[in-house]
């Protein structure tokens, strides 16, 4: 079965995103200094900082990658298992919260500098570029396929709608204007999913008609993957969502830990929600559309459903993608301004200078994430990719800092650079040998560089 598209299901599209903008420039008036801008002025209380995580998580990377891709590709119980990764790290973080709050740092590799030095810190900033403009040009690509698919409206408009609207969101207001129209767009994703679920498993034809047009494999424990290559697939977002920089920032700007840990609650809950149901839609719609791209499996349900539901659905998931791009644009804007320009090339800015450079970088970036798209097959593939290089090359290095005491410089700068040149050489340099994707061989090097490299060489000051 094709999909045929419906040119009606585009006016959802604008009067969301029409919506977001009028909502982004009303708090963007709310901004006078660089912390408003960073870090909403630390003002975020427990529902809106619940949406802020839920929406940045849960862009794209779900509703084209992730679970979507996973269930159209491989199976429903491997799609379901993705988000287990998820949960252990929300965890974590609900532990980790109140000390990273504590720190007070508007980046990652500002924390990373506290131990490991100002190499650290640049070094990291890089990493977290890299990986951060991978992040948003997958978003940007979502926006295009999915405006594509379901309006018949072209790719290339698409991508160029996409990247507008995030370029813009994150440029205007910052955090202080994102972050409330994440928690709208929360609210309206969790709705618009509830709804559709159940509609779209009975135009499907009900679960024993859906099971049987998929191929068997894809009912089994692994799918039609091979337990190493799942586990491919499960390491990057544990690995990610460790040390998340948009995370941390989100962390940093609750109004106190009781609020930050009440969010990491509602935050859990919204991802045992969407998450499931996103992979019962999307393997639903493997039954019924076996000819399509992967990443498009849960939109291709908006044109079958009732119109309403369909467009709901439609535009609370573009605006699910948009606000995820513009939160890593923002987010990766702050560390070329903070950890790079300000730091190597402007001396003693104004609080306004460093305002307006990261606005300028907030573009500069989002046209790079848009010539990147035509460099990765699928949305799967780039995100894997980014979400390994910012995992295997930062997180074992930060969670140093937070949970070990006797680590240092050298261990976490070698476990760094390991990291980064084991995934770029597993991807680019070897094409991704049997299929398995470099978390699996990243991700345990950087570990075990980290480890033995602050060993060796704590025991040779000691002595």
């Amino acid at each position: 079965m094709g999909i045929e598209s419906d040119v009606s299901l585009l006016w959802y599209v604008i009067g969301y995103s029409i919506l977001m903008v009028m909502l982004g420039i009303y708090y963007s008036k709310k901004i006078s200094k660089s912390e408003d801008y960073i870090l909403a002025g630390r003002s975020l209380g427990t529902l809106v900082l619940s949406g802020t995580l839920l929406a940045t998580w849960v862009g794209s990377g779900s509703i084209t990658g992730g679970q979507t891709s996973m269930a159209y590709s491989f199976g429903i119980i491997p799609a379901f298992l993705l988000t287990i990764p998820v949960l252990a790290g929300i965890i974590l973080l609900y532990f980790i919260a109140p000390k990273v709050r504590s720190l007070g740092k508007y980046t990652v590799s500002s924390i990373l500098e506290e131990k490991y030095g100002p190499s650290a810190r640049l070094l990291a900033s890089i990493i977290i570029i890299l990986a951060y403009v991978g992040i948003v040009s997958y978003q940007i690509q979502g926006v295009g396929f999915i405006l594509n698919v379901t309006t018949g409206l072209s790719s290339q408009w698409g991508v160029i709608i996409g990247g507008i609207l995030i370029i813009f969101l994150a440029t205007i207001g910052g955090l202080r204007s994102v972050a409330p129209t994440d928690a709208l767009s929360s609210g309206f994703m969790v709705l618009g999913l509830l709804i559709a679920l159940p509609f779209m498993i009975s135009i499907a034809g009900g679960w024993g008609e859906i099971t049987s047009n998929v191929p068997a494999s894809h009912l089994t424990a692994t799918g039609s993957l091979s337990t190493i290559q799942l586990l491919g697939y499960l390491l990057p977002p544990l690995f990610l969502i460790l040390s998340d920089q948009n995370m941390y920032q989100r962390l940093a700007a609750s109004k106190e830990d009781r609020a930050t840990k009440k969010a990491n609650i509602g935050w859990i809950a919204g991802i045992l929600i969407v998450t499931p149901v996103i992979s019962l839609i999307a393997f639903a719609s493997s039954s019924m559309f076996q000819s399509i791209e992967p990443g498009m499996a849960l939109m291709a349900s908006t044109v079958v459903l009732p119109n309403v539901v369909g467009g709901i659905l439609l535009a609370a998931a573009t605006a699910f993608i948009i606000t995820t791009g513009n939160s890593y644009l923002l987010s990766g804007a702050t560390n070329v301004t903070y950890d790079i320009v300000n730091r190597y090339f402007m001396k003693n800015p104004t609080d306004k200078q460093l305002m307006n450079t990261t606005k300028i970088f907030v573009v500069i970036m989002g046209v790079l994430a848009y010539v990147l798209i035509s460099y990765f097959p699928t949305i799967l593939d780039v995100q894997m990719y980014a979400y390994t290089v910012y995992g295997a090359g930062l997180t074992p290095a930060v969670l140093g800092v937070l949970l070990w005491k006797r680590v240092n410089k050298a261990g976490g700068l070698s476990s760094m650079i390991a990291g980064v040149v084991t995934t770029l050489t597993w991807e680019i340099v070897l094409g991704k040998p049997f299929e398995i994707n470099s978390s699996v061989i990243a991700v345990p090097v950087a570990i075990l560089v980290l480890i033995f490299v602050t060993l060796a060489t704590s025991k040779r000051q000691a002595s």
